[in-house]
């Protein structure tokens, strides 16, 4: 292609990514935070289905890794009322817990005498 189509093809690509997020913004279904883009389908699922539909959307479960990531994942718990699975795991030891990979966590912010691993961190 000539390099004018190529910018007009990316400018029409552009164009209909950004309607597309307008449309999951209205409908609640995306947030953003430092240009991570943040999902959901509104439905509820146990913690396994949940991975496994990340996975298939081309994305990882959500693990807030500083404070507008966090608040990216509350803004679904407080619009859906529910709470959120994280990219996280209690590790054999009670009350330590790590990323799913098993690296140590780099950012927490857990309510007052959690984590409990009983499902109110």
């Amino acid at each position: 292609l000539a390099g004018n189509e190529n910018g007009d093809i990316i400018h029409q690509l552009a164009y209909r990514i950004s309607r597309l997020e307008g449309v999951l913004r209205l409908n609640k279904m995306i947030t953003e935070s430092g240009g991570k883009i943040f999902a959901t389908n509104g439905k509820k699922a146990d913690f396994d289905a949940t991975v496994e539909k990340c996975k298939e959307a081309g994305g990882s479960i959500a693990t807030p890794k500083n404070p507008g990531e966090n608040d990216a994942i509350l803004y679904f718990v407080k619009y859906f009322n529910t709470y959120a699975y994280l990219g996280i795991k209690q590790s054999l030891i009670p009350g330590k817990f790590h990323l799913l990979n098993g690296s140590p966590l780099s950012y927490t912010n857990w309510y007052s005498n959690e984590p409990s691993g009983k499902g109110e961190e």
